[in-house]
């Protein structure tokens, strides 16, 4: 990772470009505008020239004309990111669905960005807002306190390309996780206390902050309470699982919540365990790393169209886009359509008579933009439904992300390089050094959770969440002004009700 050759790939990496092309269900290929992005030096490549009986009146309609994939599209072995777990490799000629691509990159066990490349920030010492001026004040701090941290990391291990970030349950620590503890508690203590233990699940516990700061609070202002209560975390990366533990065995004051913890090193969508009792699903920053499918619609008549990921003997990435839509996706578009009472935007809700005008205009492409549905969440709504049923979810995320790349509901893709912040405009990338995140609609996912799960439901702001819960006075500055309110305001919170 840290080779001179690693270096020269990030340095190289944004001068190319990717592909995609429009596969049909019949012998005659259609392609769309696309682009080609390279990953390394110039090297030999399959290139294949179609016959007249290959050629179509959908030819792609702009100057860049790439190799032709086609033929090997026909040939190469479908996988997905289930069959590749145990490469220890990247793969190389096969193809597979774009949510197959989007999961083996960022959780592949052996190459993937979450179990190899991510680094979670941690600030030391909570901040003592109470004696910073104001939040600019904070930032500085914060900005400081990342380089510190960095800085003692590249001692032991230097690294151009660390892939480090933060969540708000580090910066605000112990304030963030205490609100969702109160809230927790309080919850418990009215809808299920004395007949059932308080027993709270935590997909992705990160470092374990979260996880030690509710119990911690639990423990020191309801011992009634922390008599009952057992924390389960699901954790897919062995590494974060050691993480976890090392934070339980801290000290003689973390190790006293060990009797109360069970870290389960599995993925969520392997789960098939029946939890018949009431129990509380904590879900934070978890959905915006949920892979999505890419799906384009023909401007003229609304049909969909999947999209899959070619990678050829190169490693080269290709976009392909086919009519034939995968069971997974298929019952989305279906739930969508039955389950969302409110208008949402989508890549044909423009009336068709512009669609129409502007699909005959010179150079236009024959599919609109990538509209990228959430399959892997409704796959976990599901997981709720048929193994939680009695589950009261609390999740939080981003309901809107800026530099995102084209397309609806698109994601923010980027790396880190020398400390800076890189996006690209691609999901089709290198995998496991890229952060590819996904904003969320809370408005068309809360429907379909209620659809699926017949629980009921609420929405707010992520402020309006912590005004109600937390003690916001233990995180104002002197002015008053409290950053774990300010911050994040593109973020919300679902929670069952």
């Amino acid at each position: 990772m840290n080779s001179p050759a690693i270096a020269k790939v990030f340095q190289q990496l944004f001068a190319h470009q990717t592909c995609s092309r429009r596969i049909r269900t019949s012998s005659v290929p259609r392609s769309i505008t696309a682009h080609r992005r390279k990953y390394h030096g110039n090297s030999s490549e399959e290139t294949y020239m179609d016959d007249g009986s290959m050629q179509s009146n959908w030819q792609q309609r702009t100057a860049f004309f790439p190799p032709d994939k086609l033929k090997d599209f026909e040939r190469y072995p479908t996988t997905d990111a289930n069959a590749l777990r145990k490469r220890k490799e990247r793969p190389r000629r096969v193809k597979m669905l774009m949510r197959d691509f989007i999961e083996d990159s960022l959780y592949n066990p052996n190459y993937g960005y979450f179990p190899q490349q991510a680094v979670i920030f941690n600030p030391g010492e909570p901040f003592d807002f109470n004696s910073l001026p104001d939040e600019a004040t904070f930032q500085k701090v914060l900005g400081e306190r990342y380089t510190e941290f960095e800085d003692t990391l590249d001692e032991h291990s230097p690294s151009d390309t660390r892939q480090l970030w933060h969540t708000p349950t580090e910066l605000f620590r112990p304030h963030y996780g205490e609100a969702i503890a109160q809230y927790l508690v309080t919850n418990y203590k009215l809808l299920h206390h004395p007949f059932h233990d308080l027993v709270i699940y935590e997909l992705g516990a990160g470092n374990g902050t979260l996880m030690m700061n509710i119990l911690d609070f639990i423990r020191d202002c309801y011992p009634e309470v922390y008599d009952r209560t057992k924390f389960k975390v699901i954790e897919i990366s062995p590494a974060l699982v050691t993480l976890q533990t090392a934070q339980l065995n801290a000290n003689a004051e973390s190790r006293g919540h060990k009797d109360h913890v069970e870290i389960i090193n599995q993925s969520i969508f392997s789960w098939d365990n029946y939890i018949a009792s009431p129990c509380y699903f904590l879900s934070l920053e978890v959905f915006d790393n949920f892979a999505h499918d890419s799906i384009r619609y023909d401007p003229i008549t609304e049909q969909p169209l999947q999209g899959s990921v070619l990678i050829d003997k190169a490693g080269d990435f290709y976009e392909f886009y086919s009519q034939d839509i995968d069971p997974v996706a298929s019952r989305f578009l279906r739930v969508r359509y039955e389950a969302v009472s409110k208008p949402f935007d989508h890549p044909v809700s423009e009336s068709r008579w512009k669609r129409s005008i502007k699909a005959r205009l010179p150079f236009a492409a024959n599919l609109t933009v990538p509209e990228f549905i959430p399959t892997r969440l409704m796959q976990f709504f599901d997981i709720l439904q048929s193994y939680f049923p009695q589950h009261h979810l609390v999740a939080s995320d981003f309901n809107a992300l800026p530099d995102a790349i084209p397309g609806f509901n698109a994601p923010v893709v980027q790396t880190r390089y020398q400390r800076r912040v890189v996006p690209v405009t691609t999901p089709l990338v290198h995998q496991g050094y890229f952060d590819i995140l996904f904003p969320t609609d809370f408005s068309v996912m809360e429907d379909i959770y209620r659809a699926m799960t017949g629980r009921l439901s609420r929405v707010s702001s992520h402020e309006d969440f912590l005004r109600r819960w937390s003690d916001v006075e233990a995180t104002q500055c002197k002015n008053g002004v409290s950053p774990m309110l300010t911050w994040y305001k593109n973020a919300s919170v679902l929670t069952t009700v």
